[in-house]
């Protein structure tokens, strides 16, 4: 019996399945790997903590608090080894998710597989490397966007020539779609981005002519996918229709292999909710779908989130439930024996030319500007996507855009899930940083320093020149040199960069329309700004630490200025000395403190013990972040005023909390409007 008469199919093999982990240290790390690969994970996807991806070693004033937190701390060679102890490099498909260093962990990667004995021509991986959307989205840019892109284009010709399996940039509109964008500015501008950099890497003449076609078959993208699955879905076939013309017409690729639009997908984690957060792996199934349904844009790699992760860490449980989900789509349905089910639908194409239309013309748009580099330092792209998180964040509160259990829905039964918060999540031992400190330390005191010394010279010598950075980079990861060293020995060539914040050209997302929630916020604004002497009230948003997710805080700085606060806000990547003395200088009425990595319980009562030496500790302190409720307890104890976490979606409400504490510290009577 053939397999047509007994109903079956020939299945097309299935995409590469990941779960973007690490923490701690090196060694915990590869010891969660060994696990998640023993369980059938068929890829590797690196986390890097926040210290690693922003060019600072673990006993930098500003990796306070952040190492091991979101990711794993990665110094030096000694660290890539114990990463990938007893995982043979040359048979393993490893992604890292690393962008301003990505040379740096890229180079740590090969002597790593060289030290294995491996074939480096043999290694498969990537490397996101896609700085444009850390000036947008992420912030863990160090550079400033000229030398930022000279980065990406040595090392992307350096691949091309010596690692030719590797995909050495990861065009990221993931992080885009979370900071606000639409679908269609999320094509337009990762599209933008891809333009630019094969521009830098063709002008730069390190790839011949003939050549060029090798370069775009290496390049691939990362991306999103939101719970508006069918959207999605039509969002990935525009996606590949525009990089197909884009490649055709623009760079003149005629082998059509070579122009297949290449990606791999993270679903949504910052649209997974705290309440009833049971409902997120639905949610996850959902988006999962709009990536795999589709044969013709079916993702080439997924990597799926946790259902816990917006109370915390993720467990290795959580992770192996979302490694299930894959594998039950792939292995027990039939959606792999199936060609294209939606070729032919009217709807869905439809829907798709409708994108490619809207993106192809936001594209031009960006190219009148001067490309996705001066859209990026003249604030556009930016302001952009404030604008459009802001509207799409009035919706949710208004309820025109409903989500099950925040907005709509929210009476539920007890759930056991989460019966013990405490143990719901994975939580970093807070002395492992000083482990990994000590560790550090060691490393500098054994390795050959005159080496190391001389390798940072011809770095800096390469950098201030205009050869590639690649040799030089990896001379410095043989010779022993930390990842801070590597990262200041180009800062003090390149400088650094301090991307637009979007926040003063943001439009006004929400009318304080009489009788609107926002006109009575405003009306306590002004009130009790008349009463405390006249003036407005003054609000300092602050970012302390490494964690460069500002969407949220940025959503609160519009929203505040918007009943009729002044704000203070500087952007990302700050210390509490630098608040504090913001704070003190702007003479602030409170301090607002955004944090998502997990560094709260250190950088938070730094901040408060600063503002008692300063003599202004009547000043109240309000915390905003993913921040377990136990640790809510303990800054709460500590002198915080209010701690507001994912579950406090109402912008307006929690600037009226905040005016309410402004109120209660400067011992006014509670104002009701």
């Amino acid at each position: 019996m053939t397999q047509e008469t007994s109903g079956r199919r020939a299945k097309d093999r299935p995409w590469l399945m990941r779960t973007y982990a690490g923490h701690s240290t090196a060694e915990a790390s590869n010891a969660l790997y060994r696990r998640n690969l023993d369980k059938g994970q068929t890829g590797l996807s690196v986390a890097f903590d926040l210290p690693t991806q922003t060019g600072y070693d673990p006993d930098h004033v500003l990796a306070r608090g952040e190492v091991g937190r979101v990711g794993v701390p990665v110094s030096h060679l000694g660290d890539m080894r114990r990463l990938f102890q007893d995982i043979p490099l040359e048979r393993m498909n490893t992604s890292m998710t690393i962008n301003a260093t990505a040379m740096w962990l890229l180079a740590l990667y090969q002597v790593v597989a060289e030290e294995q004995g491996a074939d480096v021509t043999a290694l498969q991986g990537t490397t996101q490397n896609d700085i444009v959307k850390e000036y947008l989205s992420r912030g863990t840019h160090v550079f400033p966007p000229v030398p930022s892109l000279r980065l990406t284009t040595d090392m992307i010709t350096y691949t091309v020539n010596h690692i030719p399996k590797w995909n050495p940039i990861n065009i990221c509109s993931y992080h885009l779609q979370e900071a606000g964008a639409t679908p269609v500015q999320e094509i337009a501008y990762a599209m933008s981005t891809a333009v630019a950099v094969l521009d830098a890497v063709f002008a730069s003449g390190q790839v011949p002519e003939e050549r060029r076609g090798e370069v775009v078959a290496r390049i691939s993208f990362f991306v999103n996918a939101g719970v508006r699955f069918v959207e999605e879905m039509c969002k990935m076939r525009a996606f590949g229709r525009i990089w197909d013309t884009v490649t055709r017409e623009r760079y003149g690729i005629e082998d059509a292999k070579q122009r297949r639009f290449r990606y791999g997908v993270q679903v949504n984690s910052l649209g997974l909710t705290e309440a009833q957060p049971e409902n997120n792996v639905q949610r996850i199934v959902l988006e999962m779908l709009a990536v795999t349904l589709s044969k013709d844009a079916r993702a080439r790699a997924v990597q799926l989130p946790a259902w816990n992760e917006a109370l915390g860490l993720p467990r290795p449980w959580d992770q192996q439930w979302s490694l299930r989900i894959q594998q039950v789509l792939a292995h027990e349905s039939d959606l792999l024996e199936y060609e294209d089910i939606f070729d032919g639908s009217h709807v869905i194409e439809a829907k798709v030319e409708e994108l490619v239309r809207l993106a192809t013309a936001e594209m031009a748009h960006i190219e009148e500007l001067g490309g996705a580099m001066a859209a990026v330092e003249s604030g556009y792209l930016k302001s952009q996507l404030v604008s459009s998180h802001a509207e799409r964040r009035a919706r949710i509160e208004s309820g025109e855009e409903k989500i099950v259990g925040v907005n709509v829905y929210e009476s539920t039964e007890p759930n056991p899930l989460t019966a013990d918060l405490d143990t719901a999540i994975m939580t970093v031992d807070p002395d492992n940083e000083a482990r990994v400190v000590a560790a550090l330390h060691d490393w500098r005191v054994a390795r050959d320093e005159r080496r190391a010394q001389e390798a940072l010279t011809a770095l800096r010598s390469v950098a201030a020149g205009t050869g590639n950075l690649m040799p030089a980079t990896l001379e410095c990861a043989r010779a022993g040199v930390t990842t801070g060293e590597w990262s200041w020995a180009l800062r003090d060539v390149f400088g650094e960069f301090r991307a637009p914040t979007g926040v003063s050209s943001a439009p006004v997302a929400v009318a304080a329309e009489a009788g609107s929630p926002l006109a009575g916020v405003r009306r306590k604004v002004a009130e009790t700004a008349k009463e405390l002497g006249g003036g407005r009230l003054r609000l300092l948003v602050g970012k302390p630490g490494l964690d460069g997710h500002s969407n949220g805080a940025e959503q609160i700085a519009v929203r505040a200025r918007d009943a009729g606060f002044e704000v203070v806000y500087q952007g990302i990547r700050l210390t509490p000395e630098q608040i504090v003395s913001a704070a003190v200088a702007e003479d602030v009425h409170c301090v607002g403190l955004s944090i998502l990595s997990g560094s709260h319980a250190a950088l938070v009562p730094d901040v408060l013990q600063r503002l008692r030496r300063a003599g202004v500790d009547d000043i109240p302190v309000v915390v905003g972040g993913i921040i377990p409720s136990a640790d809510a307890k303990a800054l709460l104890a500590a002198g915080v005023a209010a701690v507001f976490t994912p579950k406090d979606f109402g912008i307006t409400e929690i600037i009226g909390r905040i005016v309410d504490e402004i109120r209660l510290a400067n011992k006014l009577e509670k104002l009701e409007v």
